[in-house]
């Protein structure tokens, strides 16, 4: 037995289901209504199911049917996409799928993402993970881009290319009433404090503390920056995180940001594979970021 599937046949039943009458399908297809109803009841031999139940008139998916149409618009949704792809026909675009750091600023991931939508040009999807699931998906062809915090040491070793597309400061973010110190040595050895365990920063404030010859007192020591964010909220104690990812809460008065630098900053890289068709929209995208920090 042949066990490879016929696509002239799913195509031809896709559009039965679309019709839900083999009438009205054939006259689409233009063919003979007999000719489709072999097509159909041969592809229903070759899944060992019966696709279709008659009611009155009608033909009604069977659940077995609902399963096949599903994978059928999958599969020609992708044969769609990879012509659009191919020949780079901007009317057509297929979606950008972008991966990030499940441990990512969310505020930092909207504002990559506002172009996309503001411009209502091109549809995407979002992905969160860890790094190597991330960049195995981005070699795979699975991702066309993924947003990081740190240039991935798997890069120098791969053709991968990171972009810095953005750097935010790091400062001390808590309610208003706990920021009331006239120096920031007198805030750091007074005050709880949430710190991300994100290299960048965790080194940095490792070197602040110490040249200040201070042993703050860390309350939470958290992974993620929207963990971060709420613990500030909930007043666990002060933040020690980029701006971006406070700037609802500061915004709206709940957290604010005390008045002393920290001299630490956080860059924003977007790790691209080169490849002969990327995504359209993507060089305008990651040129249009780098250039806001260059500029």
């Amino acid at each position: 037995m042949n066990s490879r599937l016929n696509y002239h046949h799913l195509r031809y039943f896709r559009e039965v289901a679309r019709e839900g009458n083999l009438g009205r399908a054939a006259d689409r297809l233009n063919v003979a209504q007999s000719a489709l109803s072999v097509q159909i009841k041969q592809l229903e031999e070759r899944l060992g199911f019966n696709l279709f139940d008659r009611v009155a008139r009608t033909l009604v998916l069977t659940e077995a049917g609902r399963i096949t149409l599903d994978h059928a618009d999958r599969i020609f949704s992708t044969g769609d996409e990879l012509l659009a792809t191919l020949q780079q026909n901007s009317t057509t675009q297929s979606p950008l799928q972008i991966g990030a750091l499940s441990t990512l600023s969310r505020n930092f991931q909207l504002q990559f993402l506002r172009p996309l939508l503001d411009a209502k040009a091109c549809t995407f999807w979002l992905k969160s993970g860890n790094m190597s699931m991330l960049l195995d998906d981005l070699e795979n062809l699975a991702l066309d881009v993924v947003l990081t915090t740190q240039i991935p040491e798997s890069v120098s070793r791969k053709s991968f290319a990171a972009l810095k597309i953005a750097e935010q400061p790091v400062c001390i973010h808590g309610r208003p009433d706990r920021l009331h110190y006239a120096s920031l040595a007198e805030l750091l050895a007074s005050q709880p404090l949430i710190l991300p365990t994100d290299n960048v920063i965790r080194t940095g404030f490792e070197s602040l503390v110490g040249k200040l010859g201070l042993q703050p007192r860390i309350v939470a020591n958290v992974d993620d920056m929207a963990m971060v964010r709420l613990l500030a909220r909930e007043g666990v104690g002060l933040a020690v995180a980029p701006t971006v990812v406070v700037a609802d809460e500061i915004a709206n008065g709940l957290l604010a940001t005390a008045p002393f630098g920290l001299g630490i900053s956080e860059p924003f890289f977007a790790v691209t594979l080169p490849r002969k068709f990327p995504h359209p929209a993507l060089a305008g995208l990651l040129s249009g970021l780098s250039n806001q920090i260059q500029g």
